[in-house]
């Protein structure tokens, strides 16, 4: 751990920096609010998806997660497990909820496909088009790999205090980006470069929007808490530097400081620092 020892230090409450602005624009109520914190990677897959997909929404950022035996009624009542990501639906009566983070992303992307206010030329999306099955299955199975291998690997690797436990999460958090990298070259390869950012002049695509939140906290949180640093090579490099620069990412993103803060208790595995921390202690599937 390089020396570093737990200092103590909180999550963060509010967004900071471009982050701090887009919240700050999208405060006045809407039909869908979005229910969040500040730092969590999930929520911000589903921050970006609203952002490129132009769909008007309202943002509420509470952090509800620090105790995974007590959660709020507001929130539970839209997340059965008392997790972030959450939509709240407010032009029904009852309002309607959704809750998973993926669930969610689908939802908006019917959403925004289905808006008989948008044309098929103007709407955003992040799939390539119904017509060809083929490609969006491709952009599906990039983030499937995302989620079963990469995100996971993730927290294994800052979790882990042991040293020898620390070099083997490196080498499966970087085979997990490697899995990726083979997924997003197969499709170059078969001719699929307009979806995803991995080809120069490509769009925004699902499986970007779904690693690039845990990709961005490797190049502080895990710099900083294990000494990581990404794989070299070009492509890789240039890839990252498009989806890091992407309008609808950068609006999500805080300074450096509140990752820093935020994920130190995962860094020092404090206990019931979260249900997605205390799934991978005890090697079991996310919440």
């Amino acid at each position: 751990m390089s020396g570093k020892r737990d200092s103590g230090k909180s999550y963060h409450l509010q967004c900071t920096g471009e982050a701090l602005a887009t919240a700050e624009a999208r405060s006045s109520p809407k039909d869908i609010t979005l229910f969040g914190s500040c730092f969590c990677p999930f929520v911000q897959r589903v921050w970006v998806a609203l952002e490129h997909l132009d769909i008007d929404y309202m943002v509420q950022f509470t952090y509800y997660e620090v105790d995974p035996y007590k959660k709020p009624a507001e929130l539970l009542e839209l997340s059965p497990k008392g997790l972030v990501p959450a939509l709240k639906l407010n032009n029904s009566d009852p309002p309607r909820a959704l809750n998973e983070s993926t669930i969610i992303m689908d939802f908006l992307e019917e959403l925004a496909a289905n808006d008989p206010q948008r044309s098929s030329h103007t709407a955003q999306s992040l799939f390539p088009p119904p017509s060809d099955p083929y490609a969006r299955a491709l952009i599906r199975l990039q983030a499937d790999s995302v989620n079963r291998s990469l995100v996971p690997a993730f927290y294994r690797y800052l979790q882990a205090q042991d040293e020898d436990k620390q070099v083997e999460g490196a080498k499966g958090f970087v085979a997990a980006i490697s899995g990726l990298v083979t997924l997003f070259e197969r499709a170059e390869r078969e001719g699929y470069t307009k979806c995803g950012l991995w080809h120069d002049g490509g769009s925004l695509s699902y499986a970007d929007v779904m690693a690039a939140p845990w990709l961005f906290r490797a190049t502080n949180v895990l710099k900083h808490y294990r000494g990581f640093v990404l794989p070299k090579g070009e492509q890789f490099r240039a890839y990252l530097e498009r989806v890091f620069g992407h309008p609808a990412f950068k609006r999500t993103c805080s300074t450096e400081q509140l990752y820093l803060d935020s994920y130190e208790r995962y860094a020092f595995n404090r206990p019931n620092t979260s249900q997605v921390a205390n799934a991978i202690n005890a090697g079991t599937a996310l919440p």
